[in-house]
């Protein structure tokens, strides 16, 4: 399946496709005996795929033989035994992606111009995504996160390894001209590197950032540049430049947890300053109304907060995800409508938001 979600292979996946682009999706299941439906339904929405796609006349013959290989292929790429709660399968004319997800979405097939991604853009603000630092003389590692896991990240000049010179340790004995390793300029030199590294990171993909290493490290990575001073937390921590996934995730769930409690703090006084402010919305039909005028500034939405409705013109109206018109993945539409106009999300645990209906907004002046 294809690597992390984030804000630039999201705007990737939503640019315009040649027609026929094919979006399939469903929800999918990490346990038995839920689970045991999941190749089934996906052999018929692949099968139902197909045969749109066959009986569309606007698709040319080349186009059509193109997309249902890609779609062939793409099923062979799914794997459902690490399945989480949704899946997407999408294929255009000479490309084909698999994505699995934290967030449930209601089976689909479309076929348009673009992808549908409004379950994948939701599932990323979902994650609550961070980058872990670990910073050390000789080394700097830069880890991507979520709520689930961790990962090392290649790429944008990471990892960061510094090499030494082999100077003779006997001269320096003799002549006292041995460097401490976190005063010498080669080490300042190599933290400034990390830091102007992890801005541009930064730059590309906005998250909360997480510095770990030893006490003289960050205290030098601090005099580098700005970068380590805005972080979330700096964690005193050595080793974890050389560390595995499992030892990073440990050490940094506490602070990632610590930062998530103050943001639902201050995000709720927020909504009860807006409160005072008249520039405030809740509840699912307020709401919507606000994002489709571009009008939210922040959204709060409870974690595990679903609903079907149907629009019947002046106001979203509760639904059964059988009716005509229903559209399962409302929440999921609001999300992507916020993020599209810059508003700042925010998941609150369930519960949180009783008085407001489950979602509410701070407005634009």
């Amino acid at each position: 399946m294809s690597p992390a979600l984030s804000p630039a292979v999201l705007a990737e996946l939503r640019r315009p496709r040649p027609y026929p682009a094919v979006s399939v999706l469903m929800p999918t299941h990490r346990r038995e005996p839920d689970s045991a439906q999941d190749p089934v339904r996906l052999r018929n929405l692949l099968a139902e795929a197909r045969e749109r796609v066959q009986a569309d006349p606007k698709v040319s013959r080349a186009d059509r033989i193109d997309v249902l290989e890609q779609l062939d292929r793409a099923l062979a790429e799914v794997d459902l035994v690490h399945a989480e709660d949704g899946l997407a399968v999408l294929a255009a004319p000479g490309e084909h992606q698999v994505w699995s997800f934290a967030r449930t979405a209601p089976a689909r097939v479309l076929l348009s111009d673009t992808f549908l991604t409004r379950n994948l853009v939701a599932a990323q603000a979902t994650e609550r995504p961070y980058w872990v630092l670990a910073v050390a003389a000789d080394r700097a590692v830069l880890w991507g996160g979520n709520q689930e896991r961790v990962t090392e990240e290649s790429g944008n000049g990471f990892p960061l390894v510094r090499t030494f010179p082999n100077p003779d340790p006997e001269r320096q004995e003799r002549i006292g001209d041995t460097p401490s390793t976190f005063r010498d300029e080669e080490t300042k030199t190599f933290l400034r590197q990390a830091d102007t590294a992890i801005g541009k990171v930064l730059a590309a993909d906005p998250r909360p950032l997480y510095v770990v290493g030893d006490a003289p490290a960050l205290a030098l990575l601090d005099a580098a540049g700005p970068i380590a001073k805005e972080a979330a937390a700096q964690i005193p921590h050595g080793g974890l430049a050389q560390a595995d996934v499992a030892t990073v995730h440990r050490v940094v769930e506490p602070a990632v947890r610590a930062h998530a409690e103050r943001e639902v703090d201050d995000t709720l006084a927020q909504l009860d300053k807006a409160r005072g402010r008249q520039e405030f919305a809740a509840g699912l039909d307020e709401v919507w109304r606000a994002a489709g005028e571009a009008r939210i500034a922040r959204l709060v939405v409870e974690e595990n907060y679903r609903a079907t409705v149907r629009d019947d013109g002046d106001h979203l109206v509760p639904a059964q995800a059988d009716e005509a018109g229903a559209r399962e993945d409302i929440v999921d539409e609001v999300i992507e409508r916020a993020l599209d106009t810059g508003a700042r999300i925010t998941f609150v645990p369930d519960d949180t938001l009783a008085d407001s209906r489950r979602i509410a907004a701070v407005l634009r002046h």
